[in-house]
C-alpha cells in the first residue's frame, strides 16, 4: 500500500464526482426532500415520523451510496481505465482504499447535511446524540458504498448495475424491521433477518430514537455492520480485474 497514490486515487475519485452534478443532487438534495415528504405523510402522527425519519436517516445513505458506487466502478471497468490503473504502480489495495475514502467523504457530507436538516428543519429529535446518529448513518453509507462496489462485478452496462438493487437492497428493506417487528415474522424470515446488515443498522438507530446514552446492543450493531462492510469490500477486491464489458 502507497498512502500518496491512495490519496490520489481518492482525489481523482472526488472530482469526479463534485463535476458530476446529478450526482451531487442525488447524494445530497435527495435524501432532505424524502425526509420532508415523510414529515408531511405523518404530519397528523409525529411519533410516528420520530421514529421512520430516524430509520430513513440510515436507510437513505445506504441506497443511494449503493447506486452511486455501483454505476461509478462500473464505468471504471467498462471504459478499460480499471485495467489501465491496474498495469501502473496503483495496487488494488490502493485502489479499493481510494474509492473507499473518496466515497467515505461523500457519506460523511450526506450523512451530515441530510441529519442537520432533519434536525433543525424537520423538528427529528431521538434521545440519543446528534454525533451517534449522524455516524451510524455514514456506516450505512459505506456499506452501501461496499456492497455497490461487489455487485457491480456482475453487471456488464449501468441499466444492469441498477437492476441489482432489488437483489442486494430490497430484500433487506423488507426484513429489517422497518415495516414488520421482527419478532412477528415467521421463524425462518427471522433467521434470513439475523444474516442481513441493515437488520443491525436500524436496530443500531432504533437504540439511538430509544436510549440517551449508547448501549452494548447498539455498539454490537455496529460493530456487525462494520464487518460486513469489510468483507464486501474484500470480496469486491477479489474481482477488480474482472471486466465487466
Amino acid at each position: 500500500m502507497n498512502p500518496r497514490i491512495t490519496l490520489s486515487t481518492a482525489g481523482r475519485v472526488l472530482r469526479q464526482l463534485r463535476h458530476d452534478h446529478r450526482t451531487v443532487g442525488l447524494v445530497l438534495v435527495v435524501p432532505a426532500v424524502l425526509l420532508t415528504l415523510i414529515k408531511y405523510l405523518f404530519e397528523a402522527q409525529p411519533a410516528v415520523f420520530q421514529g421512520v425519519g430516524l430509520i430513513m436517516l440510515g436507510v437513505f445513505p445506504f441506497i443511494l451510496m449503493f447506486l452511486v458506487t455501483s454505476v461509478a466502478m462500473l464505468r471504471e471497468r467498462t471504459s478499460g481505465t480499471l485495467e489501465r490503473l491496474l498495469t501502473t504502480p496503483l495496487g488494488k489495495l490502493d485502489l479499493l482504499l481510494g474509492y473507499g475514502l473518496a466515497f467515505a467523504v461523500a457519506a460523511a457530507l450526506q450523512a451530515a447535511v441530510s441529519t442537520l436538516f432533519a434536525y433543525f428543519a424537520l423538528g427529528l429529535d431521538p434521545r440519543g446524540s446528534l454525533a451517534l446518529v449522524i455516524a451510524i448513518a455514514v456506516v450505512n453509507a459505506l456499506l452501501g458504498m461496499a456492497l455497490g462496489l461487489f455487485a457491480s462485478t456482475f453487471a456488464r452496462n449501468e441499466f444492469q448495475a441498477v437492476q441489482f438493487m432489488p437483489v442486494f437492497a430490497l430484500p433487506q428493506l423488507l426484513l429489517c424491521g422497518l415495516f414488520v417487528s421482527r419478532d412477528q415474522m415467521a421463524g425462518w424470515l427471522q433467521a434470513i433477518s439475523d444474516a442481513l446488515p441493515l437488520t443491525y443498522a436500524v436496530e443500531a438507530l432504533q437504540e439511538v430514537g430509544t436510549q440517551a446514552e449508547p448501549t452494548g446492543t447498539l455498539w454490537r450493531d455496529v460493530s456487525i455492520v462494520g464487518g460486513a462492510v469489510v468483507l464486501a469490500l474484500i470480496l469486491g477486491a477479489a474481482t477488480l480485474r474482472r471486466r465487466s464489458g
